[in-house]
């Protein structure tokens, strides 16, 4: 790949009366969608035989072509608005989708749980607001807002940047938050404070009121909180009749968000929640492990690629009423560009939204594919490890998970034409760690799938900022010429086969952990002992980070301490892991040097957790050198169990049982409850406590215990590539993995 930074100042693209025809009966999209973003993007002239065309494409006006997209993220309101997140948006507002089809309707991920809106959902009954919040501003329209409040053009662009300043301010935990206690207006200049109308002011000054009343938010900590996130809260509630502890009806979500957009210039009645049902998401790896959250999906790095995503809600999720109308009637439906496992395919994996796409036969349908992977997502492949992710990658995870497959979702895929992307911006871009993902053209058409590559991206902002991200003006005329072509494809229009099997297995209704959750472990931890009380905090922390681990694996210890360094009673030379738990005292212990190593202490708190769960199983432990064996150097390990009646323990007898054959404890032949391990006297090996405490830790948090993340590290190889000894050991850890995953974590409903 060349640099075609200058180069391609001086291309030229030449298509004849012959190949407009083929382009027409969609044989050469990517020739027509070229030749009209490098008219819209240069205005230089094209050869007399195209001109013609491409003028048709540029003055067609899709006024009545009825558009739904899908998603979440940035990537959502980028290509439907312009992304709010950039400080010059409030310039140039009028972008993307939204400016080019007029009858747009946007349906959004709901299951977001990180950030601001994180916090939120431990306080609230609620759906996840955030990227809700973030297509508000995407879809204001400047032309609404000037008619709303009688304003000019020069007057309006400044009420935008007064509105985007409200909606992106996060609270810091600085002085300055005080004065916004007092007034939220105050985050912008007095200026911009100035242009904004009586009403208008008046209205962010009630939301904020309320959401600071008593009655209100007043209990929920304003820090790293998103204000816009706020006035949406608060909108909802103040709209439903059942207080803050209740979840917000149907009418109220409605409503509430409809009072935000007509009041900031946003046509109302536009902007979907796909569903009003809390949810979240459990992410399910490859190697068995199967966790709970975006968020943590997001962060985690646990070397495997993803296998399949699951939604969680909070009983039987129930798509927006409307939204199933919207997708009957709709010309054009497409998935927009997101996070693949995080928003793209949650959205679709509401019942009903994926069977009504199908259904609507008519449609053209658009898979917007993202330019670069994501770390967390599409950082690691499931084919081949030793290269990037590729489209068909893409289109093969909603083949996965979205229920009864790909087939009737999107006729086109949409990416970035890479050869007009300069070499070195990709090569800046691997600097940091990022990777573009690959067209794999054939792979892509096998799956019945039309790839269509186009430079939607600004070559301008590229080269000035070494930024490519997708262009929202770029994206909707690729979208718009596609709707052209489209509509002349007659008897050769592209069709898809329809899958006759549909399934809902990629949704679970029970279990959602939301602000009852956090309610919940609140109580709970008041009533343990912990010195200091920073360590109740800190697993507070954990606890809502790792939503994995259930209320019931706190019943087993009572108190947390910190231990000093005099009063430690474990060998710190012989033993790296300073955190453990005492069934006698039914405490767990933390070294004093933690407090200085923020991370280590989270991950040995984990560790110690994890310990508490097995109790007091263990009646008796000794080491027994057998006479006959001294000879041969070698030693036994044995235990013996606590009797039923007397033991507190989260396995049950057989789960016990089940996880010491996994620990590999063998059980004595004649001694009911005893098990034992025989090893060389210079051998050594992880107690079956001490080994639970780890894998608690590593199943929630790989990096929290590196120990078992090396002794993992065989899941990373194919089991036919394994001598007998080391597929053995191979299928004992991929067994381990599935018990923690099934019989601690409880996601027997996840097969792998």
């Amino acid at each position: 790949m060349t640099d075609t930074s200058t180069s391609d100042e001086q291309e030229t693209i030449a298509l004849s009366k012959e190949n407009m025809k083929k382009i027409i009966n969609g044989a050469h999209l990517e020739t027509l969608i070229e030749a009209v973003l490098t008219r819209h993007s240069s205005n230089r002239p094209l050869p007399p035989d195209i001109e013609h065309h491409v003028d048709e494409v540029l003055n067609f006006q899709p006024h009545h072509v009825r558009v739904v997209v899908f998603g979440g993220g940035t990537g959502l309101s980028t290509v439907v608005g312009g992304n709010p997140h950039h400080p010059d948006w409030y310039e140039n507002p009028h972008v993307g989708l939204k400016a080019v089809f007029p009858d747009i309707n946007v349906v959004v991920c709901t299951t977001d749980d990180g950030g601001s809106t994180g916090e939120l959902l431990k306080y609230l009954p609620l759906i996840g607001i955030g990227d809700i919040r973030k297509l508000c501003l995407a879809m204001v329209q400047p032309e609404a807002l000037m008619k709303r409040y009688s304003l000019q053009a020069a007057t309006c662009k400044q009420l935008l940047h007064l509105i985007q300043k409200l909606f992106s301010y996060r609270f810091t935990g600085s002085s300055e938050d005080k004065d916004i206690l007092q007034d939220p207006l105050c985050v912008a200049s007095r200026k911009l404070q100035a242009v904004c109308p009586s009403e208008l002011q008046d209205y962010f000054r009630m939301l904020w009121a309320f959401f600071t009343s008593k009655n209100g938010g007043h209990r929920i900590p304003l820090d790293h909180h998103c204000l816009g996130n706020l006035f949406l809260t608060a909108a909802i509630f103040m709209k439903s009749k059942l207080g803050m502890d209740r979840l917000p009806p149907v009418s109220a979500l409605r409503s509430g968000i409809d009072w935000v957009a007509h009041m900031i210039g946003a046509l109302p009645g536009r902007l979907h929640p796909v569903t009003t049902t809390p949810g979240q998401l459990i992410i399910h790896y490859t190697n068995g492990v199967a966790v709970c959250g975006q968020s943590k999906a997001l962060s985690s790095r646990r070397g495997f690629p993803i296998d399949k995503v699951i939604s969680r809600f909070d009983g039987s999720p129930a798509v927006m009423p409307g939204i199933v109308t919207l997708i009957k009637k709709a010309d054009v439906i497409i998935i927009a560009p997101g996070s693949l496992y995080t928003s793209s395919i949650p959205v679709l994996q509401v019942p009903g939204v994926a069977d009504a796409i199908r259904a609507n036969r008519r449609a053209l349908k658009i898979l917007a594919a993202n330019f670069w992977i994501e770390e967390g997502e599409t950082d690691v492949t499931r084919v081949d490890r030793r290269r990037g992710f590729r489209v068909s990658e893409l289109c093969d995870a909603f083949d996965r998970n979205v229920p009864g497959g790909m087939y009737g979702l999107f006729h086109f895929v949409l990416t970035a034409n890479l050869d007009n992307m300069p070499a070195s911006i990709l090569r800046n871009y691997a600097l940091e760690g990022k990777r573009p993902i690959y067209l794999d053209r054939d792979q892509v058409a096998a799956m019945n799938v039309w790839p269509v590559e186009a430079t939607i991206f600004s070559r301008e902002r590229a080269r000035s900022l070494g930024v490519v991200q997708h262009d929202p003006e770029q994206f909707a005329l690729a979208v718009k010429t596609l709707v052209y072509a489209w509509q002349h494809m007659k008897k050769q229009r592209y069709r898809m086969k329809q899958n006759a099997v549909i399934s809902s297995g990629n949704v679970i209704t029970t279990g959602l952990k939301g602000h009852r959750f956090w309610h919940d472990i609140n109580s709970i931890m008041s009533t343990k002992e912990c010195r200091p009380p920073l360590l109740r905090e800190i697993l507070l922390e954990l606890l809502w980070k790792h939503k994995d681990i259930q209320k019931e694996h706190l019943r087993y210890f009572s108190s947390m301490h910190i231990v000093s360094a005099e009063l430690w009673q474990r060998s710190v030379a012989w033993d790296t892991v300073l955190g453990y738990y005492d069934p006698r005292a039914q405490s767990i212990f933390i070294h004093h040097r933690l407090l200085e190593e923020p991370e280590r202490l989270r991950g040995n708190i984990l560790i110690a957790l994890g310990e508490s769960l097995l109790g007091n199983y263990i009646a008796r432990r000794r080491w027994i050198t057998p006479k006959p064996s001294r000879a041969w150097g070698i030693r036994r390990y044995e235990i013996t169990l606590q009797s039923v009646a007397r033991r507190r323990c989260f396995l049950a007898p057989r789960q016990l049982h089940e996880y010491l054959i996994l620990a590999r404890m063998v059980p004595h032949p004649t001694r009911k409850g005893t098990y034992g391990i025989t090893i060389n006297n210079d051998e050594g090996f992880l107690p079956p406590g001490l080994l639970f405490g780890l894998m608690y830790a590593w199943y929630l948090d790989n990096a929290a215990s590196p120990i078992m993340e090396n002794e993992m590290a065989i899941l990373h190889l194919s089991e036919k590539d394994l001598i007998p000894h080391h597929a053995y050991e191979y299928r004992r850890k991929r067994a381990l993995v599935d018990f923690f995953r099934n019989e601690v974590f409880g996601y027997t409903s996840i097969h792998h």
